[in-house]
């Protein structure tokens, strides 16, 4: 009988009722749980326990597995009980359920946002749409009302009670003219304020909005308020710039709205009110008052990185910028700026010293940063800076630099015309590494001060700097792959040294990565002179591993896991951008970010009145570092041109065309698949690799061979790049090879 009970018991637990997926996901976050700790308790792989919790299709556990999952949501749930939902609409039907059937909680209804506990931001589910109504505070120190949507899984701030409202909140005036700040994690907090100046000071005072530091000696983010069209009009702003406006990127100084504010004691930074203003009165000791606006419809969120952000509701809207803001860094402007800043966040330049012997502490360099007086914007080498800077002003009117004088190192722009062998085959198949320049910076040792000038130096790979070198010997028909010599077809490759893949023809001046690179191919260099930074250090380790974790993770929600095979990877990718439109928002506003920040490293003159020879305003920054940004380039370039001669000597197969991360192969089959050397699932070994990684590779589009000479014989263009037309065959800006 005993075992007949056993059987009735494992029949029950085989049914065990589970909550829907995203709750399963709420649940475990709100633990703090990963989906490793999961997997590895229900001895299931990771993977699993991702389909378990997909938004669009998941699937259910079965067998022991199934009643050990809901024995663990089932005490999770005793744990974090789901949220009560408001009048909300767009709750999921299951929420609305769940609250009808567990009956009125009126003592939960009326919490405010001081009362709601809150978990940090790991996840990012959908959130709900603009509220039907909200709870206002009766207190007489008019606290912000508050009401959390039942859907909102993404919390609205982390432990620190200082921001528990989270990093940002979009403002916006709702159809009976209230003014709302729609917050992170679903949550509304009514907004008292009349004027921009009263709005600030309700921002710093009761809405409990910023971020905490990233690292110990940097500054916590200011808060950050989204001002949708509604809200400009409210507060006295204009809901679009002037093309006079838009070409000053700001608005007048003589606007009311910004003598509201002097007349308030509220100061504009030097960029004054624009897209991205700073307000802000100056620091008393330790204590910031600064916020931050950002104005879409003034283009704040340029459509190329942020997509159709700027035309979200507000709820959406504050949950792509609240994702990426938890996972990033609260915006500070464009991408490329906050990829700037979070360079510096994660590693300040000052720290405080230890104390004196009154006691008092000191702001001192903090080491392993750029300093503020690391390098004299004066005392650049040469052979490093842009066209028009202060240290080349005695060169003869118009006189153009060549490879001797100037560091050139960019990304790849190259193509060939396709052999013989090539045009019978069917297609042209183009793969795209991931995050290509995040993993060039990953574990590369920069300079972090001033350069060292030697005359015939000898080379040290390990020593970040700039060498005068003639890499013309090397010979790409013989080189080494690992410890081997090899034999390849040297007119199919570009070579490695530079960006239109032509080889050098005498001394020029190079990154380390690129001369490190002669050498691993087997050949001697002798460095005729060198620009080097003797003190140095990995200072892009922790930008790096910052953005690759928000990248791995928000692909992750879109379905698209590390752990998967190259078959359900390439399925993955085909539709990720589909199974949450907003999340791919931030995907994209994450890469925009890398690319950005490492641009913004050589910052060009901006705005009209400067002239070549003086100096211009980003100059004088530390994180100015045009050396930084040539040598992740150069290892970028290195790291696509090594995985393409271990693929050409493995299988004989040459690139057509390469355009920065994306390279062009002739296949006879449509998918990567078909011309990668992949052996039982695994790839070759130093060479390409799909996954979802840093490093590895995707599929970026397929076309037929004859559409690629059909474009190239139109346009007369037998070396036409068609890397930079391959996703979607749409042909434009033909430049002719040149």
């Amino acid at each position: 009988m005993s075992e007949m009970f056993d059987a009735v018991d494992a029949l029950i637990a085989s049914r065990a009722p589970l909550p829907p997926a995203e709750e399963r996901k709420r649940l475990r976050v709100a633990h703090g749980l990963t989906l490793d700790d999961v997997a590895g308790a229900l001895k299931v792989r990771r993977a699993t326990v991702s389909a378990w919790e997909s938004a669009k299709k998941p699937t259910e556990p079965r067998g022991p597995e199934r009643e050990a999952y809901a024995r663990l949501l089932k005490q999770l749930a005793e744990l974090y009980p789901a949220p009560v939902p408001a009048t909300f609409t767009g709750a999921p039907a299951w929420a609305e359920a769940e609250a009808r059937s567990a009956g009125p909680a009126p003592e939960a209804a009326g919490m405010t946002a001081t009362e709601n506990t809150q978990t940090p931001v790991a996840a990012a589910p959908a959130v709900a749409s603009r509220p039907a109504s909200t709870t206002r505070s009766t207190s007489t120190s008019r606290r912000p009302g508050a009401r959390k949507a039942a859907s909102a899984g993404t919390p609205a701030g982390g432990t620190d009670p200082r921001f528990e409202n989270g990093p940002l909140a979009v403002v916006d005036v709702d159809d009976d003219g209230k003014v709302l700040a729609y917050c992170t994690g679903g949550l509304v907090l009514d907004v008292p304020a009349k004027s921009l100046p009263s709005l600030v000071e309700w921002t710093l005072k009761e809405a409990k909005l910023g971020q905490p530091k990233l690292a110990g000696p940097g500054k916590d983010a200011d808060p950050l308020l989204v001002l949708t069209e509604p809200a400009l009009k409210r507060y006295a702003l204009p809901v679009t710039l002037t093309e006079e406006e838009k070409h000053a990127g700001r608005i007048p100084e003589g606007h009311k709205v910004i003598k509201q504010l002097a007349r308030a004691e509220w100061k504009l930074t030097k960029r004054g009110f624009g897209p991205w203003a700073r307000i802000y009165r100056p620091a008393t000791g330790s204590e910031r008052a600064c916020v931050q606006l950002c104005i879409p419809s003034w283009n704040a969120l340029d459509t190329r990185h942020w997509g159709g952000a700027g035309q979200l509701p507000p709820a959406e809207l504050a949950r792509v910028l609240g994702v990426y803001a938890s996972r990033v860094m609260t915006p500070r402007g464009s991408t490329a700026v906050t990829g700037l800043e979070l360079m510096t966040a994660l590693h300040p330049p000052t720290r405080a010293s230890e104390p004196d012997a009154t006691g008092k502490r000191h702001s001192e360099h903090n080491p392993g940063s750029l300093g503020k007086d690391a390098i004299d914007p004066m005392n650049w080498p040469p052979c490093e800076v842009p066209d028009g800077h202060p240290v080349l002003k005695d060169l003869p009117r118009f006189h153009v630099r060549g490879p001797g004088e100037k560091l050139f190192e960019e990304a790849y722009d190259w193509a060939r015309p396709m052999t013989d062998a090539e045009c019978t085959l069917r297609h042209l198949v183009g793969i795209d590494v991931n995050m290509a320049f995040a993993a060039g910076a990953n574990g590369l040792n920069v300079g972090l001060g001033e350069a060292t000038y030697v005359k015939a130096p000898a080379f040290d790979p390990k020593l970040p700097g700039s060498w005068l070198v003639d890499l013309s010997h090397v010979d790409l028909s013989r080189v080494k792959v690992g410890k081997e010599w090899v034999e390849l077809d040297g007119s199919l490759l570009p070579s490695p040294f530079t960006p239109k893949g032509d080889r050098p023809t005498g001394p020029a001046w190079y990154a380390t990565p690129t001369v490190a690179y002669a050498q691993e191919l087997g050949y001697e260099v002798r460095p005729l002179e060198a620009w080097v930074r003797r003190e140095n250090g990995r200072y892009l380790d922790g930008w790096y591993n910052r953005l690759r974790d928000a990248y791995l993770a928000t692909m992750a929600d879109l379905g698209v896991d590390a752990d998967l095979t190259p078959e359900d990877f390439l399925a993955a990718m085909g539709g990720y951008k589909a199974s949450d439109p907003e999340l791919a928002i931030v995907v994209s506003a994450i890469k925009a970010t890398v690319k950005g920040g490492l641009g913004k490293l050589r910052e060009r003159p901006r705005g009209g009145g400067w002239r070549p020879g003086e100096p211009w305003r980003a100059l004088s920054r530390p994180t100015w570092r045009p050396d930084i940004r040539a040598a992740v380039i150069s290892r970028t370039r290195i790291n696509l041109h090594r995985k393409i001669v271990k693929h050409a000597a493995f299988t004989g197969q040459y690139p057509i065309a390469i355009l920065s991360d994306c390279v062009v192969y002739a296949a006879n089959g449509t998918s990567p698949l078909d011309f990668l050397p992949y052996r039982d699932g695994k790839p070759l070994p130093g060479g390409f690799k799909l996954g979802i990684n840093p490093g590895l590779v995707k599929h970026e589009g397929t076309q037929d061979v004859l559409w690629g000479e059909e474009v190239r014989e139109r346009f007369n263009a037998p070396e036409l790049n068609l890397a930079r037309y391959i996703k979607d065959g749409t042909v434009t800006d033909v430049d002719n090879g040149e």
